[in-house]
This record gives structure tokens, C-alpha cells and sequence, in this order.
């Protein structure tokens, strides 16, 4: 009866980590176990130091998003690439995987920068279905690249079950498949581009250096962000922590584009995006552990391996399930449940850890704008005012040639390893 409610609850649209608690002590209860040690995960959370990276680079995300950040990007990147063919697609493709990789969430830079670009493309030339398919599946691939927060959750999960799964091993692994990804759409962009040659503005070393100069407090932010945790001067939370406290200092206080109410709204979405990733994750460890208990990770291994025998029909398998789950379950969710299950089961075929963590996060990221219900969809249907199945169609174009490039990454492990 408890279970039945519980999947009822679900059905009903109870939030994740209500479901997530109810079952965990459900779990708890029927194994016996003192229910008390579930609030004693969430409590475990405040002892673990590489979660404390996570407010911080999303307070950061959310102040840049909020402010006019994304003007100042759009003008630089255009100022330097605009002359290309295509160079706008090129600009508003870089624009959003930046900004996705500062915010960690790909619909908050539909919601910062839908505006701006959408009028801009259209206005250059570029038809609606191509501007919005470029626009909700753009920033998806920022997950990828440094400070993004997907990476260092699944790095915090990973990392008791594989200990070569660091955040810092994540950083280096992701930066060649992040590149293949936006180098792969960046190309459609440009051969879309071909035909535009009068739309095309012409490269103006003087206005390259207006631009720079107006954009100069926040260009070296990433360069902070890199080479203070490449460099070994800073850890992964020490980066965080100077990085939200410059990004306020300019925004607020250089720029003075972000006024004080506004700074509490942002501060406010951003302990809702925080708290929610938290407590999932608390409600999702409980669960792992009885999992765990209940010795599922070998069960599952022992009916994978009795119906695939070869690592590359397993990684099919994988991309399958990884792209169905990504069209129905958020990023943050699908790692907190997944990967303590997925990282065993890649170990018995030869998957390497880190391998396996940007195999994952690449279908996840590709999950944000998949049809039937990817989040990015109904995220744009409402920026852009238009019928969700008309952003799907325009989507799979590039959909299709992420999937190309996730079978590259997928197969050829040394792009996600060499770094390491």
C-alpha cells in the first residue's frame, strides 16, 4: 500500500525530493533499519567540502545571468567572429555554452540570452526554425566544461565508488569533448552562414577593442577560474568562493547593474537551485545506501552481463538508456540515482571511470533539448511563445549532430583521457 501511494504521489507531479524521501524511509522501514540515519545523510552533505563549490559557482552563474553580462559576451564574441560566415550563429553558440557552463543550467541561459539572440539571427538572415533549434540546443554542451555544476555533482557521487574520479580529472577529461561538441555545431552554424555574405559584418580592430574594453572586469574570470585550479594555487571550493565574490563585486559595484532587491532575488533563486540539488542529493544517497544493502549494483551486473557480452554492445545499451532517461529526469536527479548503479556496472566492462563520467554527461546534456519532454523545450516554448512540438522539430537537426559527436566520444576514449 505505501509503495502504490508513493508512485501515486509521483504520478501526481509531488516534487523529486519528497518522492525520494518517502521512499528512502519506506526502504528503511522494511529492512528494519533506523529511519533516522536518512536525515543523518542530508547531514552528512554539510561535512563533504567539495559540495561547497556548488553555491558558490551557482550564485556566480545566476549574477552573471542576471546582469548585462551576456550583452557585453555577445558584443566581444561578435566583434571577433562576426566577419565569419555564419558568425553570429558561431557568436550566440559560444554566448550560451559560456554562460550554461557558469549557471550549470542550460534553460537559465535560454531564459538570459533567448531574447537577445533570437531577434538578432532573424534579423541577420537566419530562418526561425534554424534560430530557435541553434537557441534551445546551443548552451546544452556547456555542462562540459569548467565551473559547470553537473560535473562536480557527479564527481561528489562517483567518487566514493571510483576514486580516480576527481573534479579536477572531470575539468580535463570534459574539455576535448565539450570542444568537439560546440566545434561540430559551430560548423553547421557556418555552412548555415554560407549565402549571407552581405549580412556579414566586417572585422573592425577598433571595435574588437571597445568591446574588450567594455567587458574588461568579466574576461578574466575564466582565465581566474582555470589557472587558479590548474595551477594548483587554489582548490576546487577556494576558486568558488573568489569567483562569486568577484562576480558581485563587479556586477554590483563596478558595473552597478545589479541593485540590491534584485541581488535577493538572485540570491533567492539561487538557494532554491542549491537546496533542491542538496536535498535530492541527501534523499538519493539514503536510497543508494539500501540499495547498496540490498547488493542491487551486483544484481544489476549479473543481468546485464548474462544478456551483453562485448563492451561496445554495453555502450550502445548505455547511450539508449542514458538519452531515454535524459528525456524524462533531470540532470541533477539522473546523477544522483544513476550513477551509483551505472559506475559499477561500466567497471565490469572495461569502462574507465572518468570515460564513463563524460559518456554520461554528454547524454545527459543532449537529454536537456530531446523530444518528447526534454526541459529545454517547455523552458523556450515559453521564452519564445512557441508550440513545444515546433521547438522539437527544429531541434533535432541539432540533435542529430550531437549524437554524432557522442559517438565519437564514446568510442574513442583517449579524447576524454588524454588530458588526464
Amino acid at each position: 500500500m505505501t509503495w502504490a501511494a508513493i508512485g501515486l504521489l509521483a504520478l501526481l507531479g509531488a516534487p523529486l525530493f519528497a518522492v525520494f524521501g518517502a521512499l528512502a524511509l519506506a526502504a528503511y522501514r522494511d529492512a528494519g533499519i533506523d529511519t533516522a540515519i536518512v536525515v543523518a545523510e542530508l547531514a552528512r552533505l554539510a561535512s563533504m567540502p567539495l559540495l561547497r563549490a556548488l553555491p558558490m559557482f551557482a550564485l556566480a552563474g545566476y549574477v552573471l545571468a542576471g546582469s548585462r553580462a551576456s550583452e557585453r559576451l555577445v558584443r566581444v564574441t561578435r566583434a571577433a567572429l562576426g566577419w565569419m560566415p555564419g558568425g553570429l550563429a558561431v557568436v550566440s553558440l559560444l554566448a550560451c555554452t559560456l554562460l550554461t557552463a557558469f549557471t550549470g543550467a542550460s534553460g537559465v541561459t535560454l531564459v538570459a540570452l533567448g531574447g537577445l539572440l533570437l531577434p538578432a539571427l532573424r534579423a541577420d538572415g537566419y530562418g526561425e526554425r534554424f534560430s530557435l533549434g541553434l537557441l534551445t540546443t546551443g548552451g546544452n554542451t556547456g555542462v562540459l566544461f569548467v565551473p559547470s555544476l553537473p560535473l562536480i555533482l557527479y564527481a561528489v557521487i562517483a567518487r566514493e565508488i571510483s576514486p580516480e574520479v576527481t573534479i579536477d580529472a572531470l575539468f580535463r577529461a570534459a574539455v576535448l569533448p565539450g570542444l568537439v561538441c560546440v566545434g561540430a555545431l559551430a560548423a553547421m552554424g557556418m555552412i548555415a552562414g554560407r549565402g549571407r555574405e552581405r549580412r556579414r559584418t566586417r572585422f573592425s580592430a577598433a571595435e574588437l577593442g571597445r568591446a574588450l574594453w567594455a567587458a574588461k572586469w568579466e574576461l578574466p574570470l575564466p582565465f581566474v577560474v582555470l589557472g587558479g585550479i590548474y595551477g594548483g594555487r587554489l582548490v576546487v571550493s577556494e576558486a568558488a568562493v573568489i569567483t562569486a565574490a568577484y562576480v558581485l563585486l563587479v556586477e554590483t559595484l563596478v558595473y552597478r547593474e545589479i541593485s540590491w532587491p534584485r541581488l535577493t532575488a538572485l540570491v533567492r533563486d539561487t538557494v532554491v537551485l542549491v537546496g533542491g540539488v542538496l536535498v535530492i542529493l541527501g534523499m538519493g544517497i539514503a536510497i543508494t545506501n539500501i540499495l547498496v544493502d540490498r547488493e542491487a549494483p551486483r544484481l544489476l551486473i549479473d543481468l546485464v552481463s548474462a544478456r551483453i557480452t562485448h563492451p561496445i554492445v554495453f555502450l550502445v545499451a548505455l547511450n539508449l538508456f542514458l538519452l531515454a532517461v535524459g528525456c524524462v529526469m533531470d540532470i541533477f536527479t539522473a546523477t544522483v540515482v544513476l550513477v551509483p548503479l551505472l559506475a559499477p556496472l561500466g567497471a565490469q566492462f572495461g569502462v574507465h571511470p572518468v570515460h564513463l563520467a563524460v559518456i554520461f554527461l554528454a547524454n545527459l546534456a543532449i537529454g536537456y533539448s530531446t523530444p518528447p519532454v526534454g526541459m529545454n523545450l517547455f523552458i523556450a516554448a515559453l521564452r519564445f511563445d512557441r508550440p513545444v512540438l515546433q521547438l522539437a522539430r527544429a531541434s533535432l537537426p541539432f540533435i542529430a549532430i550531437l549524437l554524432l559527436a557522442l559517438l565519437l566520444i564514446t568510442y574513442w576514449p583517449a579524447l576524454s583521457l588524454w588530458l588526464v
